[in-house]
């Protein structure tokens, strides 16, 4: 192992693993002892394995919490989306898992279609600081963001009426078409949310060396199979590595 690699992503002897506890599907479950486990999880601990070095996970409730802690000394790689409100803070390989990120609206209504949305008399209910909330930042013209600080809270407002349209990834919209068959999942996503590894900015070797370490991860099954062994294969995809570093996933 390179000593200037691992003195940067391991410079207390240790990989610290930043894990964002809200991405269901990617941590679908705690232990009782707080221990986080999933494929992000198995991510952090396979890096941590080839450095040769034990792992720690520090965990935070949001994919925004963990990123403004890149301004800190708490941890030392962290496993959130890349998105370009993100980049500006830290530096993101290639991703290693894609999760479609949808609208879902009353089957009644008017809105057909992804662009139907982005109208002046539309609100679009979204958990806050999530990749697709950071997308829809930046990507919404017309129509108004509802904020919430968790799904939960998003969905509430969806279904109190005081927003028209629930923004989420589409595993848990299709939980709540099952319970409610009067809504319905707009096609095709609006967004992919690349799943990656992140670090503090500055470091192109340590990028570099976790670039290779998803390429090979993906390359040997090892991603399909953590998401197999955690039973959600069939909820994200495992990222193609043929997308240029930085390309827009459609």
């Amino acid at each position: 192992m390179d000593k200037v690699i691992l003195k940067s992503l391991a410079p207390k002897g240790r990989l610290r693993a930043g894990i964002n506890l809200s991405n269901f599907l990617l941590v679908p479950e705690v232990l009782n002892d707080g221990t986080p486990t999933g494929t992000s999880p198995d991510v952090a601990m396979r890096v941590a394995t080839e450095l040769g070095v034990e792992c720690e996970f520090i965990t935070f409730d949001g994919p925004g919490l963990l990123a403004d802690a890149s301004a800190e000394d708490k941890w030392d790689i962290g496993n959130i989306a890349n998105e370009a409100a993100r980049a500006s803070v830290m530096d993101f390989t290639r991703p290693y898992a894609l999760i479609d990120a949808h609208f879902l609206v009353q089957k009644n209504s008017r809105l057909r279609n992804n662009q139907d949305v982005d109208t002046s008399e539309i609100t679009v209910a979204t958990p806050e600081r999530t990749a697709y909330d950071l997308w829809l930042t930046e990507n919404l013209r017309n129509a108004s963001i509802s904020r919430a600080g968790s799904m939960s809270g998003a969905r509430e407002l969806f279904t109190s009426g005081r927003a028209t349209v629930l923004a989420g990834l589409k595993p848990a919209l299709m939980e709540e078409v099952v319970k409610n068959p009067q809504y319905e999942i707009l096609q095709p996503m609006f967004t992919a949310i690349k799943q990656a590894i992140g670090i503090k900015k500055g470091n192109p070797q340590a990028l570099a060396f976790l670039n290779q370490m998803v390429a090979e991860m993906v390359s040997s099954g090892f991603i399909y199979e953590s998401l197999l062994r955690h039973n959600v294969q069939d909820k994200l995809t495992v990222a193609p590595q043929d997308i240029p570093l930085g390309a827009p996933i459609k």
